[in-house]
This record gives C-alpha cells, sequence and structure tokens, in this order.
C-alpha cells in the first residue's frame, strides 16, 4: 500500500484509508475497495500543494479500478400501487406475485405475528407504522389462527437479523410458506398520512414486470371490499369446544387466578372470525366454551344449553352477513349476551341501529377509549373499518364507551336484553390488558341470570371499572 509523502508527491498528513479531501491530492482510495481487495491500477497526473509557503509541482498518483463495485443491497424489484394512482417501489419478499386488497395502517409497534394471523384483516394490505419488522421472527406459539388472512404485508424495514429464543422461522420464509405477499422499503409514512388524509385506498402489490403502472392502477380502481361476505369463507364448519386456556406464564389476571373453583359457565361462542386469545381469555375465567359456525341456526345454539353467548370479531362489513345478524335478533334477550369487534357492529344492526364505514379504520394498540360512567380511561387495541351509529340505537340501550381519537361508539349496553358488546379487544395479545375486566363483567351477567337476578345495569359496570 502507497504511503503518504512517498512516492506520491501527497502531503504528509494525507491519509489513505478514506477518500482524500485535501486540497491538491488527487489520490482517491475508497475504503470499500480496500475491505473487498479489488485490483488496483494507478496512473501518474500533474498537480501542486503548497508547503511552507512555497509551491511545487509533483505527480500524483491515482488508483482506479477495474471492475465497476456493486451494491451490496437487492435493488427494488415489486410495486405498491394504489387507487389514486401513486406508484412505490421497493423490495419484495415472502411470495411474488400479484394480489389486490384494501390498505390500512397499523400503528402498533408489538405483535406483527398476531397482526398478521387476526381473520379480520381478511381482504386487506397492513402497512406497519412502526420501521422495524421481523426482528423478533415468527414462533408457533403466537398465532392468532392456523394461517395469515391479511392479502399483503407493507414495511419501511424487513430486518435482516432474527434474534428471539421462540423464533422458528424468519418472516420472509413465514410469509412464502403462507403464499402472502410482502414489500419493504418503502417510505409508510408517508404512505400512512395519505390514508389518513385521503382514506382507506385499494392497491396492488406486485413483482410481475409484464404489467404496467397504468393497468395496475385500473385493477386497484375496478376492486371493492365494500359488501363482500369475508366471514364465510374462514369461519369454522362444524362445531367444536376450546379447552386451552391462557398459559399460566403469560397469565396477568388477578380475577382468573383467584377462582377458587368457582362453577364453570357454558358458554357458545359464534366464530365470524375469532381470534384464539379471545377463546383462552373465556377459557381461563372457567368457562366451558363451544365454538359454533358463523352461519348456526338460532335454536341449535338454545339446544346446546348455553349459559352466555358470544360473538366474536371477524371481517368486514357486518351488512354482508345478514343470516348473522338474523341469529343474533333471535337470541338477544334468550340469554346474556357479549360481543367484541364485529360482534359489537352485529349487536347494534340487532338491535335496529345502524353500522357505517370509517374513514381510515381503527387498528393498532394504542387507542384511548374513555369509560363514560366514571371517566376510566382505557388504552386499548382495536381492528376495525366500521362503526355502530350510536343515534340510530333505539331507547334502552346505553353508550357505554366513547373513543376518544374521533369520538366514535366504542362499547353498549342493553340492560333490559342483557346484551353488552365493545368494538375493541380486551383480550389483546401482546397487549394492552387494560379492558380485560369485560370477560370479569360478562361471567357477572351471566351469574346475576343464574341466580334470578336479570336486573342488570349500567351502574354495576360502573362500580365494577371503579373497583378495577
Amino acid at each position: 500500500m502507497l504511503q503518504a509523502g512517498v512516492g506520491t508527491g501527497c502531503p504528509p498528513s494525507c491519509a489513505f484509508s478514506e477518500s482524500h479531501q485535501i486540497s491538491g491530492c488527487a489520490f482517491l482510495l475508497p475504503k470499500a475497495q480496500q475491505l473487498r481487495g479489488n485490483r488496483l491500477q494507478t496512473r501518474s497526473i500533474t498537480g501542486r500543494y503548497v508547503q511552507s509557503g512555497r509551491s511545487r509541482r509533483t505527480h500524483i498518483a491515482r488508483a482506479e479500478t477495474t471492475s465497476a463495485p456493486t451494491a451490496p443491497w437487492k435493488k427494488a424489484d415489486a410495486r405498491l400501487v394504489l387507487a389514486d394512482g401513486s406508484v412505490w417501489r421497493g423490495r419484495a419478499f415472502g411470495a411474488t406475485d400479484t394480489e389486490i386488497g384494501e390498505v390500512v395502517f397499523n400503528t402498533s409497534i408489538t405483535g406483527y405475528e398476531e397482526i398478521m394471523t387476526d381473520p379480520s384483516y381478511r381482504g386487506q394490505f397492513v402497512v406497519f407504522t412502526h420501521p422495524h419488522i421481523g426482528n423478533v421472527g415468527i414462533n408457533t406459539e403466537d398465532a392468532e389462527s392456523k394461517q395469515v388472512h391479511l392479502n399483503g404485508v407493507i414495511i419501511r424495514d424487513l430486518s435482516s437479523v432474527v434474534s428471539n429464543y421462540r423464533s422458528k422461522f424468519t418472516l420472509d420464509e413465514y410469509l412464502k410458506k403462507q403464499n402472502v405477499r410482502g414489500i419493504a422499503n418503502v417510505d409508510t409514512r408517508a404512505i400512512t398520512r395519505r390514508l389518513r388524509d385521503s382514506g382507506n385506498l385499494n392497491g396492488v402489490i406486485t413483482s410481475d414486470t409484464s404489467k404496467s403502472d397504468e393497468e395496475l392502477i385500473e385493477m386497484a380502481k375496478s376492486w371493492n371490499i365494500v359488501g363482500q361476505d369475508l366471514i364465510s369463507g374462514i369461519s369454522i364448519k362444524e362445531p367444536y369446544e376450546w379447552k386451552d386456556p391462557t398459559v399460566e406464564e403469560w397469565e396477568f389476571s388477578a380475577a382468573v387466578k383467584n377462582r377458587n373453583g368457582t362453577e364453570p359457565l357454558h358458554i357458545v361462542a359464534y366464530d365470524f372470525g375469532c381470534k384464539n386469545n379471545i377463546l383462552r381469555r373465556l377459557a381461563s375465567f372457567g368457562c366451558k366454551v363451544t365454538v359454533v359456525p358463523a352461519d348456526y341456526p338460532a335454536q341449535k345454539v338454545m339446544e346446546l344449553q348455553p349459559d352466555g353467548i358470544f360473538l366474536s370479531n371477524g371481517p368486514g362489513d357486518p351488512s354482508a352477513v345478514p343470516y348473522a345478524v338474523q341469529s343474533v335478533q333471535e337470541l338477544l334477550g334468550q340469554k346474556p349476551m357479549f360481543g367484541i369487534c364485529m360482534g359489537h357492529q352485529l349487536l347494534g344492526q340487532a338491535f335496529g341501529g345502524k353500522t357505517f364505514k370509517l374513514k381510515f379504520g381503527h387498528h393498532g394498540g394504542n387507542h384511548p377509549v374513555r369509560h363514560n360512567a366514571t371517566g376510566r380511561i382505557e388504552i386499548s387495541a382495536q381492528n376495525h373499518n366500521y362503526a355502530v351509529d350510536p343515534d340510530t340505537l333505539p331507547e334502552g340501550v346505553e353508550v357505554t364507551h366513547i373513543n376518544l381519537n374521533d369520538g366514535t361508539c366504542a362499547g353498549m349496553v342493553w340492560p333490559a336484553k342483557r346484551a353488552m358488546a365493545i368494538q375493541y379487544h380486551p383480550e389483546a395479545s401482546p397487549g394492552p390488558h387494560d379492558s380485560d375486566i369485560c370477560f370479569e363483567q360478562f361471567m357477572d351477567m351471566i351469574r346475576k341470570e343464574k341466580q334470578g337476578d336479570g336486573s342488570y345495569t349500567s351502574a354495576e359496570t360502573a362500580a365494577e371499572h371503579v373497583n378495577a
């Protein structure tokens, strides 16, 4: 290697480990080339430098490589095309074909595996606002269902290193196995702001270079998720019993730990796209849980002799599943009932109210909710695009919770019908757990029913929140 001031004419202060910045020094040797050991050639040029007030003419050697350096990263090979005409180029991972979906953003910092396996995301692409995704890999315990249900994953940075003792796959490997498309190295902040300002947009993810941007834009514009029955394709086909509670290592509820052998309650749970952790929470509170299909007739539900009826979360538009609304109407008032997310919306319609589509939905683990009776604030996990219009609810129905971000209805109760519902996820995994008390309230409602006391009121709910 050449040395400073020896045979080059460079001043003694010149350092060859960096690209030269000294005026009059023309020897360029990037460190990356040194590390790769590229063969160098030198050629002599004439230059000047100033030393002790004198100008000297000298010959300076310049290094040149014989081969052009290549970038150490993969070049853009995928596109996300939105219905508004914008095109976002990035790097493909997971499956590498073409898929269409409704693009939504999720603000959660943790829990990407639970998000991807939540059946409520069926038909959607999820933009993760957290920049680093994939850093803890994928394990086999945290999934909320048996498969990935969303149509595509959009992220800023796909972690090149996986670091977690439970990890079995990288995110890339997992999505390949699940045949789900992903695109990385796109500006997720800019996409999120676009969705927030304009509302959710349809989009196409593709690695197919044969399709033009214009063709993909037209595909996105011509597709519509509104009115699609997304539940019938993911609900179970036959009833079964769920037995697994929350693993003891992860149990956080004092109410669960202090049950002291209370009489088990039989819950019939409608599967509209139910998350595993909801069933775990019901089992943790000592319930025998029978899961039934989304189209299970009300008469057959009552033949199972339940103590209470649960309506699960699920994807899409509640107005697209009138058969589910009809079953809820027939069961309303016969047994205590509790609905979460889609179950909340179905109860709203069964009450006689209406639902509407939100501009960009609620998706994330940091949504503040206020319990009206006490003013208690819960930080909640949410995932839905529709809400109940409280102005259309009949007399007797009380709005119990409000989403503090936009003022929409986040919870309601009809005491006379012994029915309660919340629009968010009290079972949230990995969290937060502020709303787990809702399961306790449902258990108390059922026990009062069994004791012959049907006088459940929202005032009792308020007292429970105060003591929580």
